[in-house]
């Protein structure tokens, strides 16, 4: 060991090489390699002359030649001359010498002793090196094993080392010498382990590639990883550990070595000056400064795409070899593409080179069909499409439907190894959000592309639904439930991908404003090497990129118009016109021939047949867009054949021969406007065109039997160009084209295709591409047409390389999830829903239940109700609650699915709440059963029927252990029901088997997997719910309960002790929340209490009274109306429920809360009055002496808190107390609250309420008068009138109460509480008084309606509300007189303005036509003017007359009215009974004369007529009375309104009694009747009287000077009619027609004398007043009446006094006048 350390002497090379050349020499054989001994020997005597410190200072003196030379510490002469052995040794073939020169050269290399540049074509310095690694290359091929190994040991190592940047050729021959070995070596493990040195050499170069930099960290390749697709057959029991550690060791090997990579010039620098020439023969040029290291990984990387596209030849069409090769190049891209970074997107050149050449070999590759390479293209494509995405937006369209959709949506005759390998790619690809949401917004959503993510879901659909029904299919059924459960895990990764997605953006969203993204979002959960690491790269790249989108909007916009487009496409495969029209009218395509024809050629999915056939259509636009649809082809320079076959690729010829002729005509025309040259006229090319078409269908037609020859061809176009023949070398050459090459579509395929995957390699340019990749085909054939369409797309590569024709959008509004759902939801919910119902494998339904929850998870936050409620509608269903006998595992899996959907997504659940929470209550019910206990119908039904309440309702567990079921209700719940039935079974009458009942108890069973923890747990966590989600889950809640409780059969109250609940876990939630909560809860307790099972009422009640103590414990602040809100269903309930019940129950509950918690009720006494005052309507005695009990206490010992915070509840608490006071049980009740009602106004005035500000209550505003008031010092006195107006309306109300107690007592307690407080109102507050209280009481009483009230916020009150019939009795009209007069004088001097009111009411008992009322309106007038005479002014005087004025007016209308009755005397009226009085007549009458209804109506007549005079007359008699008494005290106006009174009423009444034909017809009705008739006389005598008395008292008065009122004038007036009345009744009778006898006169009636008497006083008073006027005034006057005393002298007269008084004025007046 000593002798052969020393070998080569003391320097690092030296004793690398000593040794190493030593073992040559003893191994050589000396005759055969004399030549490689000498140069060891040479060698080792140059090493041992060159010593350690000549190295060093070598190395440091002679800095350049160092760095020119390949090997360490020597010169460039001497390095070659010291490797020169190794080479020689090398080349020697013999296996004992070129092992240890491999030896040597693995430690050259592994110490980084050689370096340098490696290349062929470089300079010679490193020749040397390129010479050891060449015949390194070629001694691989010794077969030896161990020479295999140490071969590719060296070539790793070589490659590994960072000091030797090994180029292009040089490193292709590395790869291919490790190319060789693996298809070639001596065993399966050199195999492998070539296989793995050449991945880790991939590995090593692009690494460095991408950091553009030798010295990198490098990382191993895994050799069992390399085994995944194939050669697994190669393991020989430990190979895959030899070989990684074969590889390990390698790359190991120099680690603790010093090595120096920047010794020599760095390749990325050195290559600034170096030639560009190189070995790159690709039109793909270097850009400028492109490094060697990058030069050489691209032409590797073209090398490794090139060598994967080799095809067998058709003399040796199964080279297996060659497959192999084949696939380990795919191999190796798949190991570049693992490794792959950013760089690939970044750098323009590889990008395009995988465009170029990587994309190339998949569409080449596509064709065959063996398993390996169909696996590496799907991983290298996973690859492309994790990673470079942005960059291959078109060509990964393009492979999408080619790789994975075509075997994914084969559901027949799929092959299975193919189908599982694209399931599970699916799977990668759908585990990664970001991709599954890529795919849709550049393909989905992009108008000129195809709905990838669609078709990925309904193809994962079709296969997890499996074959149809009776179609044949090679699959096994372990295969076919092998591919179900997989397409079906799929489809869960998408959901919960796109969930995930979601999530992140929410969380995003949370800190920036929506927006779309610079770069690829990568998410959380996925190492940088599954997803793009971001791709800002891509869009400084591609500035254009998402240029085209701002948000989600957009997206929609095209996904919309991309819909709309698809929809008229496919109008247009069947109907074109039709179809055509539509993308018109929806402005898809424009309105001229040429934008159709545009469309009718670039569109892809158009059937090709209706386009030939809208095309030959004669009407007149079709003919126009196939001018230009032709017009649009340019056929410059093309043969004719190849023409016609250009022009024929797009559309198929109809088959009518008239449309074929339109469109040939119009191509021979384009044809030769195109090519002038070619035909002497288009009637050629026409003919021509026609005989091509006919030669295409006899070549490649089967049907025809008898070929057409090329002579035939050539016959039958003789003649053809104008007479002349066409020559036969150009037909011959044109039918030898159509013979070989049929003439067909673009999209004509040997295996029909769907319309979508038509439409899509249309759009690509790749009709019939698809042929390469169809199975039918043999699989290494890759010539004639399906050669031309690779060389075709090959071109569109190249063509397309370097630009980005479409922009790669990447979004970031989840917006755009609400599209995606859209797509997905209905073939999800399919896939998961049969999945489930079919399939009882654990982990199937694991995952559609997944699937289901991340469904909901993604449409609940999205808003989108539909599919939300689909899935959880489904969820539901699949927990068979409702149909318990037949659960299984599954569906209880369902139920905690349905758990964690609530609490995960409550939030968003909405009216989905509904399902979730009917299956808890039916979860609880199957418990309950389990657990024995009775159900709640057993206690609800025991209250209504309580003979059955020793039979038990319900069975426990051990009844079913003994099969015995009797209960219908328990029978319906073993039996099951649909899921929508309101309760958990309906009732069944059958019987159930003992089957049933076992399977039944033993679902039971399962059902305890599910605790109570867990369901009160979704009820818990409603308080974690927002405030939308609070809501909606108390409204489903309430929803669920009432079907509960509704249940027919079954009645349950888990939902109400649920709701209990709910309430206190949120009872801490803000107000507004509370508000919209209590709003549901609210109408729920209503509908509850208002049930007709009375125990369930009974118990919702019990249960709203546990919320409100609870609520009533926490104290409410000022000014809210929380406590009102929550006690209002009491009100509602109270108000509405018929049962007595449950109307006592709310007084009872109430009257606790109040009375436990009186110091915190506060808002809630308005509901507490409104409950109390429904029970004092109420028609239940016991509940109104409850409710008055409770209301006592609380006005006697609680006043102060009812008013606390509120002061507007002492307004309810007044309306309460009157309600009591109509009470019909019990007169004490009434008196005793109109008693408390003074007890209110008392402490009301005594400034019992604490307030803040005036409340208006029931609209009452009261307008404050800007007056100042002398009575107390109260600074604003109108405070509390919105407290005192229902307290002193409801007691004027009271006042026409029916029974006299309460009247009575109303009326004293109204007038003392306006008597003892009036002082404290103020005059406006006084007039709102009489107006609203004192006024409409007097209304009431007398039937009077007419007081015109001026306050238009009284209005309401001047109506009664009274029943008829409750008129006021003498006495109590005496002391409401009373009342209002010693008011009235009291407040005179606030209240004198409501005088006129005051006598109105006065007049209105005077109007009465009783005498009690009546005599009382006098007494009350005459007491008024009495006491307040002397205060009363001038103008109230007037105002007093003037209401006697209108009394007195106002009654003649109506009366009137009544009197024309009589006219028709056939119309009904009321009757009324009066005491017969006498009356005598002159003349026998009959009953029929008058009909009994005429008879009730003279009756009527005469009793209003009787009355109406009388009243009259009392008017006219305290007119007279109150002048009498205060005529000093009258002005001229009064006078003046007196006259008018007077003169008014008389010649009413003399009105009356000129109605002849009206009096007869009553004189001969009182005859009849026996009645007394109407003193009509008596009225006009009385009349004219008083209305003479006064005008002859007011003249003697002379108070008034005759310039003020001509008073004589009036007398005369007066007297005038008196004596004309008197004349006209004293005339003879005298019948029309005759002549009445002179100086004989017939007597007086016997009634005529009877008024005459009646009328002689009258007549004397008018003589004795015209007798006493003064001489100038009767001499004025005279001739005015002369001729009435004249008439009177003639007359006849009952008596002498006429005469007397006659003669008395004749003496006295006329006389002097005469004998003057």
């Amino acid at each position: 060991m000593s002798a052969s350390q020393s070998l080569g002497g003391p320097s690092r090379c030296g004793r690398v090489l000593g040794p190493s050349l030593d073992k040559i020499i003893k191994n050589a054989a000396w005759r055969k390699h004399s030549h490689l001994v000498a140069a060891c020997k040479s060698t080792l005597d140059k090493l041992e002359s060159v010593s350690e410190s000549e190295s060093e200072s070598e190395s440091t003196t002679s800095g350049t030649n160092q760095s020119q030379s390949p090997l360490s510490g020597l010169p460039s002469t001497d390095a070659e001359h010291v490797l020169q052995p190794l080479i020689l040794a090398l080349d020697s073939a013999y296996p004992k010498v070129v092992d240890p020169a491999l030896e040597c050269t693995f430690k050259l290399f592994s110490l980084g002793l050689l370096h340098g540049e490696i290349d062929s074509s470089a300079a010679s310095q490193s020749g040397v090196v390129f010479n050891i690694i060449d015949a390194i290359c070629k001694s691989g091929g010794l077969g030896e094993e161990a020479i295999e190994l140490g071969v590719l040991r060296v070539l790793l190592s070589a490659v590994r080392s960072p000091c030797t940047l090994i180029r292009a050729d040089c490193l292709i021959q590395i790869v291919r010498t490790c190319y060789n070995v693996y298809l070639g070596g001596v065993n399966g493990t050199n195999q492998i382990c070539a296989k793995s040195v050449l991945a880790q050499i991939m590995t090593i170069v692009f690494a460095r590639v991408e950091e553009d930099c030798m010295d990198i960290p490098l990382k191993k390749v895994s050799v069992s990883d390399l085994l995944e697709f194939t050669d697994k057959n190669l393991n020989e029991g430990n190979s895959i550990q030899f070989c990684q550690n074969f590889i390990t060791e390698v790359m190991e090997a120099g680690e603790g070595a010093t090595l120096k990579p920047c010794s020599m010039p760095p390749p990325h620098e050195s290559s600034k000056a170096a030639d560009e020439t190189g070995t790159n023969n690709s039109h793909i040029e270097a850009g400028p400064g492109e490094s060697k290291i990058r030069e050489d990984g691209f032409l590797l990387f073209k090398n490794l795409c090139k060598l994967s596209m080799k095809f067998s030849s058709q003399q040796h069409p199964d080279d297996r070899i060659l497959l192999r090769g084949k696939i380990l190049s795919l191999e190796l891209l798949k190991v570049v593409m693992d490794n792959g970074s950013s760089m690939w997107r970044e750098n323009e050149r590889f990008l395009n080179a995988i465009k170029q050449y990587l994309c190339l070999s998949l569409l080449k590759n596509s064709a065959l069909s063996a398993m390996a390479i169909f696996q590496l293209q799907c991983a290298i494509f996973m690859n492309l499409l994790s990673k470079f995405r942005s960059g291959l937006k078109k060509e990964i369209g393009m492979f999408f439907p080619m790789l994975i959709l075509r075997v994914l949506e084969n559901v027949l005759q799929p092959s299975f190894l193919q189908k599982m390998t694209v399931l599970n790619l699916l799977d990668k690809i759908s585990q990664d959000p970001q991709i599954i949401i890529d795919i849709f917004v550049n393909y989905d959503c992009d108008v000129d592309a195809s709905n990838i993510f669609e078709r990925i879901v309904n193809g994962l659909l079709k296969t997890a639904l499996g074959p149809p029904t009776g179609s044949t299919t090679a699959l096994s059924p372990a295969q076919d439930i092998t591919f179900r459960h997989e397409s079906v895990k799929c489809l869960v990764s998408i959901t919960k991908s796109m969930g995930a997605w979601m999530d992140q953006q929410t969380r995003i969203g949370d800190l920036y404003l929506p927006k779309i993204s610079e770069c690829n979002g990568t998410p959380e959960h996925h190492l940088p090497l599954n997803g793009e690491e971001g791709n800002a790269s891509d869009h400084e790249l591609h500035p254009d990129v998402n240029s085209e989108f701002s948000d989600a909007a957009a997206l929609e916009q095209r996904r919309a118009y991309k819909i709309e487009l698809q929809k008229g496409i496919s109008l247009f495969n069947r109907k074109p016109s039709k179809g055509i029209e539509f993308l018109t009218s929806n402005k898809k395509i424009g309105r001229s021939p040429e934008e159709v024809a545009f469309f009718l050629k670039n569109t892809a999915g158009l059937d090709e047949t209706k386009i030939g056939d809208y095309l030959g259509e004669r009407e007149e636009f079709c003919l126009k867009v196939m001018h230009a649809y032709v017009d649009s082809f340019n056929f410059n320079g093309m043969d004719f054949g190849e023409a016609i076959r250009f022009f024929l690729r797009g559309f198929r010829l109809p088959g009518e021969a008239q449309k074929i002729d339109r469109i040939m005509e119009k191509f021979a025309e384009r044809y030769c406007k195109c090519s002038p040259s070619s035909f002497s006229s288009a009637d050629t090319a026409y003919v021509l065109a026609y005989s091509v078409i006919m030669l295409n269908t006899d070549a490649h037609n089967n049907m025809v039997k008898d070929k057409m020859t090329k002579a035939d061809f050539i016959r039958n176009n003789r003649g053809i160009d104008d007479g002349k023949d066409l020559p036969e070398e150009y037909l011959g050459s044109l039918y030898e084209q159509i013979v070989k090459n049929e003439i067909k579509m673009n999209a004509d395929s040997s295996a029909p295709q769907s319309k979508q995957a038509n439409s899509f390699n249309r759009l690509l340019g790749l009709d019939g591409i698809l042929n390469l990749v169809n199975w039918k085909q043999n699989e290494e054939k890759a010539v004639g047409a399906n050669g031309l369409l690779i060389r075709h797309i090959q071109e569109q590569f190249k063509s397309n390389s370097g630009k980005s024709e479409s922009a790669y959008h990447v979004v970031t509004d989840v917006a755009i999830l609400r599209f995606m759902v859209e797509v997905c939801w209905g073939p999800m919910l399919a896939a998961f829903s049969v999945t489930l119902d079919q399939s009882d494998d654990k982990l199937a339904t694991t995952q559609c239940l997944q699937g289901f929850r991340h469904a909901v998870h993604i449409t609940a936050m999205m808003g989108m109700q539909t599919q939300r409620d689909a899935f959880v509608t489904s969820v539901a269903k699949f927990t068979y609650l409702h149909c318990a006998a037949d659960m299984k595992q599954k569906n209880v899996d369902a139920v905690k699915a349905i758990i964690s959907i609530a609490i995960e997504d409550g939030d968003y659940l909405h009216e989905a709440w509904e399902h979730i929470l009917t299956c808890l209550s039916r979860v609880e019910h199957l418990q309950l059963l389990g657990e024995g206990a009775h159900s709640d119908a057993t206690f609800f039904t025991s209250s209504n029927f309580e003979t059955e309440e020793k039979t038990p309702k319900t069975l426990g567990f051990s009844s079913f252990k003994k099969g015995t079921l009797q209960n219908p209700a328990m029978v319906a719940v073993v039996r099951g029901s649909s899921y929508d039935s309101t309760s958990v079974g309906v009732s069944a009458s059958a019987l159930v088997t003992p089957e049933q009942i076992q399977n039944f108890i033993s679902n039971l069973n399962l059902l305890d997997q599910i605790g109570n923890f867990e369901l009160n747990h979704v009820f818990a966590h409603s308080q974690r719910l927002n405030g939308e989600a609070i809501v909606a889950f108390v409204k489903a809640l309430c929803k669920v309960s009432l079907s509960e409780l509704q249940s027919p059969t079954d009645p349950r109250v888990f939902g109400l002790t649920k709701i209990v609940e709910i309430a206190h876990y949120n009872m801490n939630r803000i107000r507004l929340v509370w508000s919209r909560i209590w709003n549901v809860l609210s109408d729920f307790f209503v509908s509850v209490g208002l049930s007709d099972n009375l125990s369930v009422a009974i118990f919702a009640m019990d249960s709203l009274r546990q919320l409100a103590m609870k609520f009533l414990e926490r104290e409410e602040l000022a000014n809210y109306n929380f406590q009102n809100e929550f006690l209002r269903p009491f009100v509602i309930v109270m108000q509405k429920s018929n049962s007595a019940e449950i109307r006592e129950l709310i007084v009872r509950c109430i009257s606790q809360m109040v009375l436990s918690r009186v110091s915190n009720v506060k808002s809630g006494w308005k509901s507490v009055f409104m409950v109390f005052t429904a029970a004092a309507a109420d028609e239940q005695k016991n509940i109104v002496l409850l409710a008055f009990e409770t209301m006592e206490k609380i006005v006697r010992e609680f006043f102060p808190y009812i008013t606390e915070t509120e002061t507007t509840t002492f307004t309810d608490c007044v309306r309460c107390l009157l309600t009591f006071t109509n009470s019909r049980f019990n007169s004490d009740v009434s008196l005793n609250a109109i008693a408390f009602l003074r007890f209110c106004a008392v402490r009301l005035a005594d400034g019992g309420l604490v307030c803040n500000k005036t409340g208006s209550v029931d609209g009452t505003v009261v307008v404050v008068a800007n007056c100042v008031s002398d009575v107390q010092g109260l600074t604003d006195k109108d405070d509390h009138a919105s407290f005192w107006n229902p307290l002193l309306s409801g007691l004027s109300k009271l006042t026409s109460d029916p029974r006299s107690a309460i009247r009575k007592s109303s009326l004293e307690v109204l007038f003392n509480i306006l008597k003892d407080h009036g002082h404290l109102f103020s005059r406006t507050f006084w007039n709102s008084i009489f107006y609203c209280v004192i006024f409409p009481v007097y209304n009431s009483a007398s039937g009077k309606r007419d007081v015109s009230l001026q306050e238009s916020s009284c209005s309401d009150s001047s109506a009664s509300i009274h029943p008829e019939g409750s008129t006021w009795d003498s006495e109590t009209s005496s002391v409401a007189a009373e009342c209002l007069i010693d008011l009235f004088v009291t407040f005179f001097d606030i209240v004198r303005s409501q005088l006129p009111g005051v006598v109105s009411v006065l007049t209105g008992f005077i109007r009465s036509p009783v005498q009690g009322p009546a005599s009382t309106g006098v007494a009350g007038l005459m007491r008024l003017t009495s006491d307040l005479g002397s205060r009363f002014s001038e103008e109230e005087w007037k105002e007093i007359f003037l209401c006697l004025k209108d009394a007195a007016i106002s009654a003649v209308p109506g009366f009137m009215k009544v009197l024309r009755t009589m006219d028709n005397i056939g119309v009904p009226n009321i009757s009324r009974t009066y005491a017969d009085m006498e009356w005598s007549s002159d003349h026998e009458l009959t009953n029929d004369e008058f009909g009994d209804d005429n008879l009730q109506t003279a009756t009527y007549v005469v009793s209003r007529m009787k009355n109406h005079i009388a009243m009259q007359l009392l008017i006219l008699q305290v007119a007279t009375d109150l002048y009498k008494m205060h005529h000093q005290s009258l002005s001229a106006a009064s006078i003046e309104v007196l006259i008018a009174l007077y003169s008014s009423v008389a010649l009413h009444a003399r009105q009356l009694n000129s109605e002849s034909i009206l009096l007869k017809k009553l004189q001969k009705a009182c005859s009849i009747l026996e009645l007394s008739g109407p003193p009509m006389v008596h009225f006009e005598n009385e009349s004219f009287l008083n209305h003479l008395t006064f005008l002859q008292n007011v003249l003697v008065d002379d108070y008034f000077t005759h310039a003020e009122i001509d008073i004589e004038t009036e007398l005369v007036a007066v007297c005038e009619n008196v004596l004309g009345i008197y004349l006209k009744c004293a005339e003879s009778v005298t019948h029309p027609g005759t002549v009445p006898v002179p100086h004989r006169k017939l007597p007086l009636s016997s009634a005529k004398k009877e008024e005459i008497a009646a009328r002689t006083s009258l007549v004397v008073s008018a003589l004795q007043g015209l007798e006493g006027l003064k001489k100038d005034s009767f001499r004025r006057y005279i001739p005015r009446f002369f001729h009435l005393l004249v008439d009177l002298v003639r007359s006849e007269h009952s008596s002498g006094e006429v005469q007397f008084a006659l003669s008395n004025i004749f003496r006295s007046s006329v006389g002097p006048f005469i004998m003057e």
